[in-house]
């Protein structure tokens, strides 16, 4: 049974290890899905192709994260195996049946534990703090500073012909009035394009790096050449101007009220 304790707790420690480099990783600027996927994938050293990982390991920083993150994890999983063979081959003190209950309900606790929303919240302001205090790393929440929580998301858009934005400009495309920022412009076999101007054009097979509410976005993925796409357009638009519009009226109201409570306490 000491074997099965043993084994539970380097799991435990595993999770918790990807959790602080998942942490870490995204202080760095990938998103926490990316951060978390990167980590997981070092740590069990499954490797990964993608174009996203090559920025990982160019990344000075990213590339001394992952590189702890593989030498532990070369250590778990060795001292994980053994834990497990020596857990249930060699029969002791209780059966093998008890053992193996033990287990599974050991990781099904990990589990419910790591899908947790209210311990990764806590968990993470502790692992914040800890890496703010005892590391040098430059500690930003980018999640935090683009409200990626209250309805806001940074997606990428692959652009095809039949799409309503291609062979568009910025200025054409009208997407600030619709409440859509574009980050970048990733051509395709070509640069990518961070400085945007009015007259940049929007080509077939472009990847957009867009800023904006989820349903804004999920829109413009949608949207089709023609007159269609020129209407939801300019719904998105008259949406736009509503919501900005909203936001004003409740900003007067703050104010108005803030200026009212003012002058009741120089009355009183």
């Amino acid at each position: 049974m000491l074997a099965i304790a043993s084994l539970l707790v380097i799991l435990a420690l595993s999770l918790l290890i990807t959790r602080v480099a998942t942490s870490a990783l995204s202080h760095t600027g990938l998103s926490k899905e990316s951060a978390r996927f990167q980590a997981r994938s070092a740590f069990t050293g499954v490797g990964f192709t993608t174009n996203e990982s090559e920025s990982v390991v160019n990344h000075p920083l990213r590339r001394r994260i992952l590189m702890t993150l593989m030498l532990l994890g070369n250590a778990g999983i060795v001292t994980s195996v053994s834990s497990l063979m020596l857990g249930l081959i060699k029969p002791q003190g209780d059966g093998l049946v008890v053992r193996l209950l033990v287990l599974f309900a050991g990781i099904v606790a990990l589990m419910i534990i790591a899908r947790s929303k209210w311990i990764d919240k806590h968990l993470s302001r502790v692992i914040d703090a800890a890496l703010k205090r005892y590391s040098k790393m430059d500690i930003k929440d980018y999640a935090s500073i683009l409200h990626l929580a209250s309805g806001y998301t940074i997606s990428e858009l692959k652009i095809e012909k039949k799409d309503w934005l291609a062979n568009r400009t910025l200025a054409e495309s009208q997407m600030k009035d619709e409440g859509v920022n574009v980050l970048g412009i990733q051509r395709k076999n070509g640069p990518y394009i961070g400085t945007l101007e009015a007259d940049t054009l929007i080509k077939p097979d472009d990847t957009l790096i867009l800023y904006g509410r989820q349903g804004l976005l999920k829109n413009l993925d949608r949207r089709g050449k023609g007159i269609h796409g020129d209407i939801e357009h300019n719904k998105a638009v008259a949406d736009q101007k509503a919501e900005a519009e909203k936001a004003r009226s409740a900003d007067e109201t703050n104010l108005h009220k803030k200026s009212d409570d003012e002058s009741a306490k120089q009355q009183i």
